[in-house]
């Protein structure tokens, strides 16, 4: 019993073609998506570092400016 239409050899390729092109697509969707994450998560860790900063800061009763002062001074004396 014949179980359908043969595919040609040319046929064979030409599907194969075309999953590798969605392939290829769905990866550059994928890479994209992990890009932006990528962007947010490193956003968030620059947030969380002046959280900490911040915290030291507030520590040692220190304002920006006295943080600037010190940085200032210490690039003086090198």
């Amino acid at each position: 019993m014949p179980r359908g239409v043969r595919k040609s050899p040319l046929e064979k390729l030409q599907e194969e073609l075309k999953n590798t092109q969605d392939s290829i697509e769905q990866y550059k969707a994928a890479i994209k998506t992990l890009q932006e994450r990528e962007k947010q998560i490193q956003e968030e860790i620059k947030v969380e570092q002046l959280k900490d900063l911040s915290t030291v800061l507030e520590e040692n009763n220190m304002s920006i400016s006295d943080l600037k002062d010190l940085i200032a001074n210490s690039d003086k004396t090198k």
